[in-house]
């Protein structure tokens, strides 16, 4: 009880002490139920495998507005991480929010197994993705699609579409997309041709672990793990932290094992040479020309992304040949510039607006 008379500054003090008293008591009970409950399910909007191939699966999901654009979209994820990033939770999921806007929306999704050490670029960009586009038409009946892809699934729709510039593609869109890899700063470091051997780690292991991929994300920001969980246990009591924390951790540890061929091409051909910046690269006896892609394109990255730099993707639009091109440089990281609420409110209206008039 506040003593009669009391001033505001000694009843400001008073509240703010009873705020943190409590405060320590949830986090004490909710750390014990923090460490006994499970991570939250992820991936739960309703979708339908319409083509199967190995481990590639193409998903359709179920439309969720009574009207759906004209145009279908294609999300290319990227070869390392789960695809369930762009579909977190109800409220917080990127291809919910485009369900509802009216966009009809197909994924790639790829797990290699070990058999697939032998995939390279080529199979992805001349094989994959152009049996993906097809099988789309045919399921949607629509001679065009707008694709859209995530990292390093930018990349291999850039190289797709500058090796098919007439193909079904009308609409392109990349997100944190590299295309200068001396801006690479850390991986050309772990990279260095001086004492990193990818022919022994490809030749020994097959597809690159997915612990060793983790791994090299973590030495980018090596003190980033402990801050995160200095920060979950000031949030402890907070269940809207707590819950977006584990979304986001379960995500970042939950890698694919990396084709190994392609990940020495890419080493090789993209890290040390940087053959794709230099108009140099060859995939299959065809060199990929950036400045053949003139479809409408859009190029969104992250100001403080640590993964794919600034300075390792702000080329990419200057190199693109399209009268029709834009690139937004928006607030926030490599994961929360396309999940979670700061993703709900900056990209993915941009995204809607950009793509909506182009659509139909």
């Amino acid at each position: 009880m506040t003593a009669p008379g009391a001033a505001p500054a000694e009843i400001g003090i008073e509240t703010r002490v009873r705020e943190e008293v409590e405060r320590a008591l949830l986090r004490n009970v909710k750390g014990l139920e923090y460490l006994s409950a499970g991570a939250p399910e992820m991936g739960l909007t309703p979708k339908d495998v319409v083509y199967a191939r190995g481990t590639l699966r193409l998903y359709h999901y179920r439309p969720l507005a009574p009207e759906v654009y004209r145009v279908p979209v294609l999300l290319v994820m990227s070869l390392v991480s789960k695809a369930y990033i762009l579909d977190l939770t109800p409220g917080q999921s990127f291809i919910e929010f485009l369900l509802r806007q009216g966009y009809d929306v197909y994924m790639i999704d790829w797990v290699p197994r070990p058999a697939d050490k032998r995939l390279r670029l080529e199979d992805y960009v001349l094989d994959f993705i152009p049996d993906c586009l097809e099988r789309i038409r045919r399921d949607s009946g629509e001679p065009d699609v707008s694709m859209i892809g995530y990292c390093m699934g930018g990349l291999l729709a850039v190289l797709y579409e500058a090796l098919h510039p007439e193909g079904p593609v009308k609409n392109l869109a990349c997100f944190t997309t590299p295309v200068n890899f001396e801006g690479m700063t850390l991986f050309s470091q772990w990279t260095d041709k001086r004492y990193f051997d990818v022919d022994r780690i490809v030749d020994s292991l097959g597809n690159v672990p997915p612990e060793l991929m983790y791994a090299s994300f973590e030495m980018l920001k090596p003190a980033a793990r402990l801050a995160g969980q200095v920060r979950l246990w000031d949030n402890m009591w907070n269940d809207d932290f707590v819950k977006g924390y584990r979304m986001f951790d379960r995500w970042a540890a939950d890698q694919i094992p990396f084709p190994g061929e392609c990940f020495r091409q890419t080493v090789k051909e993209l890290m040390w040479e940087n053959r794709l910046y230099k108009n140099e690269l060859v995939l299959g006896g065809r060199p990929v020309v950036l400045e053949r892609i003139t479809v409408p394109f859009l190029h969104v990255m992250a100001e403080h992304d640590h993964i794919v730099p600034y300075a390792s993707a702000k080329d990419l639009v200057a190199m693109i040949g399209s009268a029709d091109k834009k690139e937004l440089l928006l607030k926030g990281g490599h994961v929360s510039l396309v999940a979670g609420p700061n993703a709900s409110r900056r990209l993915w209206p941009q995204l809607d607006i950009w793509l909506s008039g182009r659509s139909v």
